[in-house]
């Protein structure tokens, strides 16, 4: 191992080293130790819960006054923003991701905790219709203990959208980051600290899912867990939950269709699906990995697309400039290259990419080059299965109809794209396609104060939006009886 100091984790408040094996978490570009700490134990997870029980039954917060509670998250929000560039550094480190992205991560994270403090302080239950000599109030209340277990490709982004809402709600938070990047989930818990969040409420603990993930996810203290990962964990998160009668957000996989029609303006839809694919390395649940284009102008858009992919800049993370930093680990891009060769195998063909990067900047790093196939059809692995890479497949499409069914034709239902200069055709587009997101003219653009969440195999609940707290609340009905003369059965 190297020299790094062994980070502690957070354990009910108290920072300690983990109980769990030591390991390292590694800088992307250059396979490069830039942390060194213990995973959490099951015993860790055990005193976190408990501990996070506890903390939400008598440190105040659960029954703080709203405005109260939204003034530590807005001061949370501030910190953020105070120490962004610090943050977006680390994230950098973290993951790999070029810094002009974490910077807009970081910038994200400060905008959620903000948005649910407001939102916290305007929140409002409801007097429902009275159907008897009664008033019926709907109220919401916390849940106690929950857990989020975030993934790896948007830590800090991902992480403010869970502790954000469930700490809104008055719940206390168990955190269970990507074993692979840690770092920033540990940032948040000593900025949420330091705002004012009871020791106890917030616990972070690092470690591999199948052991940690599924002790939390099986405490009977958690009271929900709102995952966001790989579509096979979060069946299996499912499938725990229905045994505990407990509720779920999941947020899983996604193999989201691209369709331009020969109508659109070219200049837009080229950049939008090269962004919608290609940024973050195409390491996104939401990306626009099925490309649809009508066989009028098939062929000439695929030959911009493949020579704008071709001139995207790969390469440090830390430069301005970069636009694709290297993939997370190396095996994740073993698993690329292995469906990019699965897909030649199917028949496909490699338009531009499906190489690694040659040269010295490339050789210690996780790099790939950003790969068009064609020549296959909706019904080939390649185009069924989530890579999680910067691989696209592009298809031509004869009919709207046909466009709808191929578009329809998949497990996955998270997110889609229409390009098209006919508002109509557009809007009828994105009402036949079956996905949680739908963007018109535009790609992989997002609000706090949007739901988003997917359909099928992409998942179950949604995230954001004023609503989200109530994801992290229980609903009560409460009746005042107004009758003035006794129930009449007791007569």
């Amino acid at each position: 191992m190297s020299n790094l100091e062994l980070l502690p984790i957070n354990v009910a408040g108290e920072w300690r080293l983990g109980g769990g094996d030591e390991y390292q978490s590694l800088y992307p570009a250059t396979a490069e130790p830039i942390a060194r700490l213990n995973a959490a134990s099951p015993s860790d997870v055990d005193e976190a819960i408990v501990g996070a029980d506890r903390a939400f039954r008598t440190s105040g917060w659960a029954r703080m006054l709203p405005h109260a509670r939204a003034a530590v998250l807005h001061r949370v929000a501030a910190l953020i923003r105070e120490r962004s560039e610090d943050l977006a550094q680390k994230q950098r480190l973290d993951n790999g991701k070029p810094i002009n992205e974490t910077r807009a991560l970081v910038a994200s994270a400060a905008g959620t905790f903000q948005f649910f403090a407001a939102a916290l302080e305007t929140l409002e239950d409801s007097i429902t219709p009275s159907r008897g000599a009664y008033v019926t109030m709907s109220v919401h209340e916390p849940m106690g203990v929950v857990a989020a277990i975030t993934p790896w490709n948007s830590p800090i982004a991902s992480e403010a959208q869970k502790m954000a809402p469930a700490l809104a709600a008055g719940n206390a938070v168990v955190v269970k980051p990507a074993e692979v990047t840690p770092l920033m989930a540990l940032e948040l818990a000593k900025i949420c600290e330091e705002a004012g969040v009871p020791k106890g409420i917030v616990s972070v603990l690092p470690g591999k899912g199948s052991v940690i993930g599924d002790a939390i996810t099986r405490h009977p203290l958690v009271k929900r867990v709102s995952f966001t990962g790989g579509t096979t964990t979060g069946k299996h998160i499912a499938h725990i939950a229905a045994d505990k009668m407990m509720p779920v957000s999941l947020e899983l996989g996604g193999k989201s269709p691209t369709m331009v029609l020969e109508d659109a303006d070219l200049d837009h839809a080229v950049a939008g699906v090269l962004y919608g694919i290609f940024s973050s390395s195409g390491e996104s649940c939401i990306a626009g990995s099925r490309l649809f284009v009508a066989r009028s102008i098939y062929d000439a858009f695929v030959t911009r697309l493949a020579q704008a992919a071709h001139a995207l800049r790969i390469g440090d993370p830390a430069s301005e400039r970069t636009q694709m930093g290297p993939l997370i680990t190396a095996k994740h891009r073993e698993s690329i290259e292995r469906y990019v060769d699965l897909g030649v195998s199917e028949g496909g063909r490699i338009r531009t990419g499906g190489v690694r990067p040659s040269g010295a900047d490339y050789d210690r790093g996780f790099f790939y080059t950003p790969t068009i196939l064609e020549g296959l059809g909706n019904n080939a692995r390649i185009t069924q299965e989530e890579i999680f890479g910067p691989v696209l497949v592009a298809m031509p499409f004869d009919t709207e109809d046909d466009l709808i069914a191929q578009a329809n034709d998949s497990v996955y239902a998270l997110a889609a794209g229409v390009w098209s200069r006919d508002f109509k055709r557009a809007w009828k587009l994105g009402r036949a396609v079956q996905a949680g997101t739908v963007w018109i003219n535009t790609y992989k653009q997002f609000s706090v104060s949007t739901p988003f969440g997917g359909w099928r195999d992409s998942g179950l609940g949604r995230e954001k939006g004023r609503e989200g707290i109530f994801q992290y609340m229980e609903q009560k009905s409460m009746y005042w009886g107004t009758n003035e003369e006794p129930l009449p059965w007791a007569r």
